[in-house]
């Protein structure tokens, strides 16, 4: 999102020159130069990602119910080349980890806990994340009957609503969100919005690296926060004209 937007200026201001407007040309040209520069630099992404992740724990402390549910939102798949098969993304990986760290300490302390993976298959892999993580976590050890699996989610928006109607039929008395420190804010948000109020985990934590010279690292972590901010911004304004779907409890339609 940042490199579009920063190649749009950079067009505007060829095309301010061509049109003999040099000084509002320049003008252009310095903005796209100190966009550039605050993002690509680290200060503006260090800030972005920053206010995402403020005040997530990484450990949720011990206070289990009689029954947890670990609910893991899906962080994509990769396609092994060659053999086509789908296995956990690499940004995937610190949120399995820690859904499996829970649940193991869940169990150390003597509660009846259990993992549910949400996750369908929007990259067209052949498999869901829910599957694929839900594959893997048995081979750590998970017993089958402690797994439930939501497959048919495109979205952190369906993340939530689907996984509330499996929680329905299988409630909890605690409930452990497990994903990204920067898609904690959102994700926590979307469930609450279908009813399911639950404690958020962070699975890892982003800092922007700084550079003399603009990252394509900070860029990116740039766009991943742009596109939290996007979806908590797009929740409010649909809460406002009252186009989000009205919960009228957990996993309504």
């Amino acid at each position: 999102m940042t490199l579009p937007v920063v190649f749009l200026l950079a067009l505007a201001a060829a095309g301010l020159v061509w049109a003999g407007r040099r000084r509002s040309a320049l003008a252009v040209f310095l903005v796209a130069l100190i966009l550039t520069a605050g993002i690509g630099c680290g200060p503006v992404a260090g800030w972005l990602v920053g206010s995402l992740q403020g005040g997530y724990p990484a450990e949720p402390g011990t206070d289990w119910g009689a029954r947890s549910a670990i609910i893991l939102l899906g962080g994509g798949t990769e396609r092994v080349a060659g053999s086509g098969t789908p296995e956990t993304a690499a940004l995937a990986y610190g949120r399995l980890a820690k859904a499996l760290e829970l649940y193991v300490t869940c169990k150390r302390h003597g509660g009846e806990c259990f993992i549910l993976a949400s996750g369908g298959d929007p990259l067209k892999h052949g498999e869901s994340e829910a599957s694929v993580y839900g594959s893997q976590l048995a081979r750590l050890g998970v017993p089958e009957a402690d797994l439930l699996l939501e497959q048919k989610s495109l979205n952190t928006w369906q993340n939530a609503q689907l996984s509330a109607r499996l929680l329905m039929q299988r409630p909890a008395d605690r409930v452990f969100l497990v994903s990204s420190g920067i898609h904690l804010r959102r994700s926590t948000l979307y469930f609450a919005h279908f009813g399911v109020h639950a404690t958020p985990v962070r699975a890892d934590y982003v800092t922007a690296a700084t550079s003399p010279l603009p990252l394509a690292y900070n860029l990116l972590l740039a766009d991943l926060a742009i596109h939290e901010y996007s979806g908590l911004l797009q929740y409010h304004i649909y809460q406002l004209f009252g186009w989000n779907v009205v919960a009228k409890g957990a996993g309504a339609m």
